[in-house]
């Protein structure tokens, strides 16, 4: 019944920007958390942003000032700004909801998109 579904990956040079987002499906109208991992082959995936039912976020310390995680006004689609890019955020990007833990990582999933920055 849920469905996550990520869009707006794609290659770009150092210091550029790109969003991401997230079209959800199925989810409760009460939701715990939405956020953003990413994962570069042969490395775990690390938590990237994260917003929570009650409006506080949480950013990896490598990424703050630079991205922002935003949902709209109907809860159906998550965001993220990604601004300043560097070489180090290329990575494949997933969607994730309704988990626990610190980054919200222990529930939905979605297949991901791909983010290259190039030098």
């Amino acid at each position: 019944q849920v469905q996550l579904v990520e869009s707006g990956g794609g290659s770009v040079q150092a210091g550029g920007s790109l969003r991401l987002s997230c079209a959800a499906s199925g989810l409760p109208y009460s939701g715990y958390c939405m956020g953003w991992f990413r994962q570069v082959p042969g490395k775990e995936r690390e938590g990237v942003a994260v917003i929570y039912s009650d409006g506080s976020t949480r950013y990896r310390d490598s990424v703050k000032g630079r991205f922002t995680i935003s949902k709209d006004s109907a809860e159906n689609t998550l965001y993220l700004q990604m601004n300043s890019l560097k070489p180090g955020d290329t990575a494949m990007y997933y969607c994730v909801a309704e988990g626990g833990g610190l980054w919200c990582g222990a529930g939905y999933w979605g297949q991901g998109t791909q983010v290259t920055v190039s030098s």
